[in-house]
Order: C-alpha cells, then structure tokens, then sequence
C-alpha cells in the first residue's frame, strides 16, 4: 500500500513537471472569461472566486510567457506567482464583493512577442 501512495506523486512529477504539480496542489483553476490577445497586447480577464477560497489563473496569451510579474496587487486578497505563467490569487476570510490585480507578462508566440498587461477583476460571492 505504501509503494502505490509513493508511486502516484512520482508518476505526476515525471509526467507533468514539478511547477504543474505545484499549482494542481494549491487550487483548482478560476472560473473566467477572458479576452484572449497576442503578445504586446492588453487583455481584461473576470474570475469568480467565494470567500476564503483560492483558484489558479494561468496566463493564457498564445506561445510562451519568458517573464511575468504583479504589477498590482489586491486589495482584498492575496497573489502569489506559482511559476512564470501561473498565479495564485486567494480571497481575504469574509469578504464579498470585487477586487482587481494586473499582471505584467513577456512572451513570444505565434503571431507577435511583447509586453502585455493583464487586468483581472475579481468577482468574490
């Protein structure tokens, strides 16, 4: 019984990498709507979240982020960078209502590389 509880983490590690397991670990994915845009562009995400609770918002532009960085924090919560292309944002205990942060990211994909900034409105209920 022991090998097979050991055996599973292992699997995931070598199968998805130790930053997925990470965020698989800490939440599960915001519930969003999102304006998808190329690198260089700005978008606007809106997640759901309820009070108490964490979700992870993956930057989802197409290609690959190379840097990423919060460029505003929360008033009513916390964000935490899980990796370059990951974050964690967590809602304070009791509070409902709205709250906002951006990201700042840089990447390069299939149409265009840049700088893009990325502003997200929380909706907390």
């Amino acid at each position: 019984m022991r090998l097979s509880i050991l055996a599973v983490p292992a699997l995931i590690l070598a199968a998805s990498g130790s930053t997925c397991i990470s965020a698989a670990l800490a939440a599960s994915e915001c519930s969003r709507s999102m304006e998808l845009a190329d690198w260089g562009e700005n978008s606007t995400a809106d997640i759901s979240v309820t009070p108490g609770s964490s979700c992870v918002f993956p930057i989802t532009v197409r290609g690959a982020a190379s840097s990423s960085e919060i460029s505003l924090k929360p008033v009513h919560g916390k964000l935490k960078k899980l990796n370059v292309a990951t974050y964690e944002y967590k809602t304070k205990g009791r509070f409902k209502g709205t709250d906002t942060f951006v990201i700042k990211a840089t990447g390069k994909g299939p149409k265009a590389s840049g700088t893009s900034i990325i502003t997200v409105h929380a909706t907390i209920k």
